[in-house]
């Protein structure tokens, strides 16, 4: 009787212990100032969005995170943000060439990666978004994505007694609008910052590349750089890089924000950082991996109004291309991809 007693209280003992790891404290998950704060690195231009009219603080951050792993901002409750934007591919999608919304609709444009956000002057593919804010309103709104309104989100909000609380701890008060939601996904959004690579720590003297690394960054800095131009690897403009259009899309890039005709096809340059993580390639996603890219930029079929400054007319022999690939994986930066503050809080 003694045995089975103490048999019974090792087994609630252990059941305490595994509720516990499950609480919402849970120091994985937890978030201090320390984490919050902007810390803009080393080399890197005065970032276009500072949070000056949206402060940085942990349970506005806290906010944002929930709200960006929950499929309640789509209209049948299915698609998160991070149901796009995965963590393992530094919040690019690697299951699909375009993405995917309710119903298992498709959309016209691969999903891009989300690090840096706060550098870049405009967003989407066609630069149609002019404020880091109310970026999230263009996949919640879009039929083929989240395909819901803001009005109907905040009634779901105010619905919810979590996000009442959590709502409550971020603003020091009851009251839940749209200006706030974007807020707070702004902040975790915005603090999405890659910059400790190992092509970091190298341009910082505190480690090394190889022979082959280093062949491929003198290759990249002459070939590729006046698009993709350091730290960021993006100049922010926007180009035609001479790809065939997929007619089926009906997609004329930035043309179809300026209405001028030059600027049909051409798409924002994106960054590359990461860019071993984010496949497949392209505003639509053509290219399922970096050498398939290489051989499009060494002699691909170019379509009309290409930029000049693609014309590789030498091309690029294989070796090279196996070098600039050997370069562009040192701008992984796993520290970024494992970083615990981004993590989806549902998974304790």
């Amino acid at each position: 009787m003694k045995q089975r007693s103490f048999y019974i209280i090792v087994l609630l003992f252990c059941t305490l212990i595994v509720c516990n790891s499950f609480v919402d404290d849970n120091p994985w998950f937890s978030i201090t100032k320390k984490d919050v704060e902007l810390k803009v690195p080393k080399g890197f231009p005065k970032p276009v969005y500072t949070f000056k009219n949206n402060p940085l603080n942990p349970e506005t951050f806290v906010l944002g995170r929930k709200l960006f792993y929950d499929p309640l901002l789509s209209s049948d409750s299915s698609v998160s943000c991070a149901g796009c934007h995965q963590r393992i591919a530094a919040f690019g999608h690697i299951d699909h060439q375009l993405s995917h919304g309710i119903n298992g609709l498709i959309g016209k444009r691969n999903v891009p990666a989300l690090q840096n956000l706060i550098w870049k002057d405009a967003l989407m593919w066609d630069g149609g978004v002019n404020n880091l804010e109310v970026q999230p309103i263009n996949p919640i709104t879009n039929p083929l994505e989240m395909n819901e309104s803001l009005t109907n989100v905040i009634l779901k909000l105010k619905r919810n007694k979590e996000y009442t609380s959590l709502f409550k701890k971020a603003f020091k008060d009851t009251v839940i609008n749209s200006e706030r939601l974007l807020k707070a996904l702004t902040q975790f959004t915005g603090l999405m910052i890659s910059a400790n690579s190992r092509y970091d720590k190298y341009m910082r003297k505190q480690d090394t590349l190889s022979k082959t690394e280093l062949n491929g960054l003198k290759l990249f800095r002459g070939k590729c750089a006046t698009c993709h131009r350091e730290p960021l690897f993006t100049d922010n403009s926007y180009r035609n890089n001479g790809i065939l259009p997929d007619t089926s899309l009906r997609d004329t890039g930035r043309g179809a924000i300026t209405g001028e005709a030059k600027d049909n096809n051409s798409f924002k340059v994106p960054g590359l950082r990461n860019i071993e993580m984010t496949y497949p390639y392209m505003h639509d996603g053509r290219f399922r991996n970096l050498k398939l890219v290489l051989d499009h930029y060494s002699k691909g079929v170019y379509y009309k109004g290409y930029d000049v400054n693609l014309n590789l007319s030498k091309g690029l022999t294989e070796k090279e291309k196996t070098e600039i690939i050997s370069f562009l994986k040192t701008l992984t930066d796993k520290e970024f991809l494992y970083d615990r503050r981004f993590a989806d809080p549902n998974m304790k």
